[in-house]
C-alpha cells in the first residue's frame, strides 16, 4: 500500500491531496478540502481501470461547489427545518440556504473547510475544530474523518468521529457521487441498486421529513428487489416529483445502535460490470441522483455534468432528527463520542 502526497495553492489556502493504492486495482485520491474523496479508481469485469467518482477539473472548483461533491457536509449534513433547533430548552437559529431551510451545516459548513491532514497506517486522517457559534451551532466540535483503502480487496473504509464541549448536534457523512461506467459516462438511471431498506421518510415539497416512517411496498421508493434507478424517476410520486427525482431518505433495516451492517445498499453497472456495496452502522440511507448537477464546475474529464450523470448514497442520521424526537437522537453531549462508519466495497460480476 503506497500513500503519494502533493499540494494545490487555492484562495482559501493550500490544499493537501494524498494518493493510496493498494496495489489490487484500486487507487483514491483525498482532499483536505472538505474532508473530500477525489477520484476511486477500479477496474471493471474486463480488468480495464476507471474513475468512478465524480469530481472537477480545477480542485479550487470543490470550494463552495453546489453539489459538495466528494466532501464531508457537516456541523449536520442533510436538512433542519427552518433552520432551527432546541436543546434543553435553548433554541438555536442556523443560517437557510436551502429554501426555508438548513442544509448541510451552512454556507460555511465543514464541507468548504480545510481540514488538518495526517498520514495513518493504511491511510489518511482529516480534523476539523468547529468553534461554538461557527454556522449557529453551540459548542466547540472536534471532527475527524479517516480513511483506509484494504490491501486484499477494493474497499473503501470512513469512520466519522466527534466530540463536543458543550451540547450540540452533529450528522456527519461522505457526499461522493457514483457512476460505475466512470465520471465521464453520462446518466447512472441505467445502474441497478438494491436496499435492505423497507421503509422510507415521506417528506414536504422543501424535503423536510414529516416525522413518519413509511412502508416502500408498492410504491416508486421500493428497492428492495433490484431496479433500475430510472425505472420510476418520472413516477406521479409526492417524493419524486418534489426533488425531480430520488433525494430521500431510507431507514435501514435491523439498525442498532453501533451496529455496521454491510451491503445495505448496492449498486451494480451491467455495462461495465462494476458493483458497489455499501455498509455503515448509520440509520438512514439518503440517496440523490444528482437531479440538480447541470450547471456544475468543469469535470475532470473537461466537460460539465449533466442531471442524472452521478448518485450520492449518504449513510447518515436522519433528516431533521432534531426537531423529530421519533427519529435516532443526533445530539452530542460533553463527554460523549460521536463515531460512525461507512463503507464503499467494489466488486465485479
Amino acid at each position: 500500500m503506497t500513500i503519494d502526497e502533493r499540494t494545490v495553492p487555492c484562495a482559501k489556502g493550500d490544499i493537501h491531496l494524498f494518493t493510496l493504492a493498494n496495489g489490487h486495482g484500486m487507487t483514491v485520491e483525498l482532499s483536505s478540502l472538505g474532508a473530500g474523496i477525489v477520484s476511486v479508481v477500479v477496474p471493471d469485469k474486463a480488468g480495464n481501470l476507471a474513475d468512478v467518482a465524480l469530481g472537477y477539473k480545477n480542485l479550487c472548483d470543490y470550494m463552495y461547489d453546489g453539489p459538495c461533491a466528494g466532501k464531508t457536509p457537516g456541523r449536520f449534513a442533510n436538512r433542519i427545518a427552518a433552520g432551527r433547533f432546541t436543546i434543553d430548552g435553548e433554541t438555536f437559529r442556523l443560517a437557510t440556504n436551502n429554501g426555508p431551510n438548513a442544509l448541510h451545516g451552512g454556507p460555511e459548513g465543514f464541507q468548504n473547510q480545510l481540514w488538518t491532514p495526517e498520514t495513518i497506517p493504511g491511510g489518511v486522517r482529516f480534523t476539523y475544530i468547529s468553534k461554538d457559534g461557527e454556522e449557529g451551532y453551540p459548542g466547540t466540535l472536534k471532527a475527524v474523518v479517516e480513511y483506509t483503502i484494504e490491501t486484499d480487496r477494493n474497499r473503501l473504509n470512513i469512520v466519522l468521529r466527534a466530540t463536543t464541549d458543550k451540547p450540540t448536534v452533529v450528522n456527519l457523512t461522505n457526499h461522493t457521487y457514483w457512476n460505475l461506467s466512470g465520471e465521464e459516462s453520462g446518466s447512472v438511471l441505467e445502474h441497478m441498486m438494491n436496499m435492505r431498506c423497507s421503509r422510507f421518510l415521506p417528506g414536504d415539497d422543501t424535503l423536510i421529513p414529516s416525522g413518519e416512517m413509511e412502508s416502500v411496498a408498492g410504491t416508486p421508493m421500493d428497492f428492495t428487489t433490484s431496479k433500475k434507478l430510472g425505472q420510476d424517476i418520472k413516477a406521479d410520486f409526492p417524493s419524486i416529483i418534489h426533488a425531480k427525482g430520488y433525494d430521500s431518505s431510507w431507514v435501514v433495516d435491523d439498525w442498532e445502535k453501533d451496529l455496521y451492517q454491510d451491503k445495505i445498499v448496492v449498486i451494480s453497472d451491467p455495462r461495465s460490470g462494476r458493483v458497489l456495496e455499501i455498509g455503515s452502522t448509520q440509520p438512514a440511507a439518503h440517496v440523490y441522483t444528482g437531479n440538480w448537477l447541470a450547471g456544475s464546475p468543469q469535470s475532470k474529464s473537461g466537460h460539465s455534468y449533466a442531471d442524472y450523470d452521478g448518485v450520492a448514497v449518504e449513510m447518515q442520521g436522519m433528516p431533521d432528527a432534531p426537531n423529530k424526537p421519533s427519529f435516532p437522537s443526533q445530539t452530542l453531549r460533553p463527554g460523549e463520542v460521536y463515531s460512525h462508519k461507512i463503507t464503499f466495497t467494489f466488486t465485479t460480476e
